[in-house]
């Protein structure tokens, strides 16, 4: 069982920044997804179990980066922020293998969400 909790949203003006927490109660391959009301899930941003690799949606490649802790805390610090990247965020944690990232149905635990509404 791996707890996940999130911290870090609200509202800021566009172009601005905001730095979501994830604190794990263990270390594993670990994403960040959003949804947006009437929408589905979507990826964000994944890391690996070590921090070697990281990976992202196109919509926020370049203005978000995730990273992670050697206390098994998650980040995504989010810049440049635009209306369209309000939502909830979640944090999700895989422990089994999976050639798969984006899809949030190879994440095992999730967070109970963050929100973050960015103001025009």
């Amino acid at each position: 069982q791996v707890q996940l909790v999130e911290s870090g949203g609200g509202l800021v003006q566009a172009g601005g920044s905001l730095r979501l927490s994830c604190a794990a109660s263990g270390r594993t391959f670990n994403g960040w997804f959003r949804q947006a009301p009437g929408k589905e899930r979507e990826f964000v941003a994944a890391i690996t179990w070590g921090g070697s690799s990281t990976y992202y949606a196109d919509s926020v490649k370049g203005r978000f980066t995730i990273s992670r802790d050697n206390k098994n805390t998650v980040y995504l610090q989010m810049n440049n922020l635009k209306p369209e990247d309000t939502a909830a965020y979640y944090c999700a944690a895989r422990i089994s293998y999976s050639y798969s990232y984006s899809q949030p149905s190879v994440y095992d635990y999730w967070g109970q969400g963050t929100q973050v509404t960015v103001s025009s």
